[in-house]
């Protein structure tokens, strides 16, 4: 693949907020722990080495053993597993929901830039041991979030009532989803090997947590990724500490909203994420994934009838920690207290939230991690390169909202200058005489002159408009063409990461895909990639 770079502020898709993160702004400083560079990595570790605790490596070994079992582990995973018993031992760590067939694209890129974290780690602290971690959102509800892919332009989905956390759910009704699919792949190598790895994951599993862990084991084996879900009694009673000033102290509620007011206070062009709760935990059970509220000093689970006094509810925490699922405010807490965890990669909106967590962390007296904003990338084929070329397009016109994008381009390929730029100077010129003048003999004239400028400046705006899309009529077929090449690489005028799923690409590349993305990608490059074949 070649690689070219595009700053993900000229993309036009990214936050403020990201850009100015991605910049080390000093405004930013106070909400983030260590900048994701060699001097920020030799802090976290030696932070984290002081720490975590060897019992919390014990427990976590012994619960991923536990997870594991059933599954063909490659040698590579066991290995790391093995590892993290090691104080010389520490995570790299990204998330993401149980989507179906791994969603949108950017679910590789996630783990791919964790992976190659992990490894540039090992080569620049070669005493120290790093492991891939990728950390399934078993206990989500939001079930219709995860129950599609999208695949050339039709989207796929698994139709059926559910609630509860998505990992508990039945793989029941896939087999239909895999009917509907394999019509639609055709019989090439590489569609069977698709075929063959949806039919290995959904339809010979039962739930979608075991789906997942297969699938993505499937896919990053080899190269030793862990996958944790947590899930997991043992690993949950480590929590329960934490959750205890949660819900009877609501310590996360205050100190999130004091980091809010601060962030805001920064600039207006940070917008808020996400909003922390009194309590940030959901009561678990059979079917049901609800809030726990304080109300009339009983704490009830939302929606149902369980209410509990408060000593009721420390049992309730204390013998059954299994019960109860962190929120998206806890839940980066409760993965920074059972994981050894230098780094946590998300997507933009990830890193926004999380930036509004470190005041919590202090108050909890736990390391708070160093945020990457993951890989992104556009994939272009060759054929679709050759097309770029054949209508003399760059890459970094297609990041344009599309009528712009049309607009540029036929003002550059337009026989005839369609930029009044130059008239409208004149004409300003013309006018500064009339101020002029109009200063020297009658100041209320100057009311008049304005008028008459405004007036002429918007028929020029008119007669530029007009001729523009006389033009677009005339050249047509080549404003068509560029329509075209921009929706297959942003559909629905969107990052093709966002939508695309990477079925698409496998069929080109077959197991190459990986090996290429890994090979291409550097998470700690800080930049849009855009990769062609």
């Amino acid at each position: 693949m070649d690689v070219d770079c595009l700053p993900f502020k000229k993309t036009g898709y990214f936050s403020q907020l990201i850009c100015d993160y991605l910049d080390n702004k000093e405004e930013l400083r106070p909400f983030f722990n260590r900048f994701p560079d060699k001097k920020g990595f030799q802090g976290q570790i030696e932070e984290k080495a002081q720490q975590f605790q060897q019992a919390n490596r014990d427990i976590l070994y012994q619960s991923l053993n536990q997870q594991y079992e059933g599954f063909a582990i490659t040698k590579q995973t066991q290995n790391h597993i093995k590892q993290l018993k090691e104080p010389i031992t520490f995570t790299v760590t990204t998330g993401h929901q149980l989507n179906l067939f791994t969603g949108p694209l950017y679910f590789l890129y996630k783990i791919v830039s964790t992976i190659n974290l992990a490894k540039q780690l090992k080569k620049e602290y070669p005493r120290y041991n790093f492991v891939p971690v990728y950390w399934m959102a078993t206990e989500d509800h939001d079930f219709d979030e995860i129950n599609y892919f999208n695949y050339a332009g039709r989207k796929i989905q698994l139709n059926k009532e559910a609630s509860g956390a998505v990992g508990h759910l039945s793989t029941e009704g896939l087999a239909e989803v895999y009917n509907t699919f394999a019509t639609e792949l055709g019989t090439s190598r590489n569609a069977t090997a698709l075929k063959e790895l949806f039919v290995k994951a959904y339809v010979d599993h039962t739930n979608l947590t075991d789906a997942t862990r297969y699938l993505a084991n499937a896919l990053f084996g080899d190269y030793g990724l862990v996958i944790v879900d947590g899930d997991d009694v043992d690993l949950k009673r480590l929590l329960i500490p934490y959750a205890k000033k949660d819900i009877f102290e609501t310590l996360p509620f205050t100190k999130v909203n004091e980091t809010i007011a601060t962030l805001k206070g920064v600039s207006d062009a940070y917008g808020i994420q996400v909003n922390p709760r009194e309590i940030n935990y959901f009561y678990l059970s059979e079917g049901v994934r609800e809030r726990i509220i304080e109300k009339d000093e009983r704490y009830h689970v939302n929606d149902t009838a369980v209410s509990w006094s408060k000593s009721e509810l420390l049992l309730e925490l204390d013998e059954h920690p299994e019960r109860f699922s962190p929120n998206v405010i806890a839940r980066p807490l409760y993965q920074e207290v059972i994981l050894p965890n230098l780094c946590y990669i998300g997507g933009g909106g990830e890193i926004a939230y999380w930036l509004e967590l470190k005041a919590m962390f202090e108050a909890m007296e736990v390391a708070f991690p160093i945020l990457l904003l993951r890989n992104s990338a556009l994939v272009i084929t060759k054929k679709q390169c050759d097309k770029l070329k054949r209508l003399e397009l760059k890459v970094e016109d297609l990041f344009l909202k599309q009528n712009n994008f049309i607009n540029r381009k036929i003002r550059e390929i337009s026989n005839i200058d369609i930029d009044f730029s130059p008239q409208k100077k004149l004409l300003e010129d013309q006018f500064k005489f009339l101020y002029d003048l109009a200063e020297q003999t009658d100041a209320s004239f100057i009311g008049a002159v304005k008028a008459q400028e405004v007036k002429q400046k918007k028929g020029l705006d008119r007669l530029e408009k007009r001729l523009l899309r006389a033009q677009k009529h005339k050249l047509r077929d080549h404003v068509n063409r560029m329509t075209e090449i921009q929706n297959e690489l942003f559909p629905g005028q969107s990052l093709q990461e966002r939508n695309q799923n990477f079925s698409e690409l496998y069929l080109e590349r077959g197991a190459a895909l990986i090996p290429e993305l890994l090979d291409a990608l550097d998470p700690l490059h800080l930049e849009f990639s855009v990769l062609s074949y």
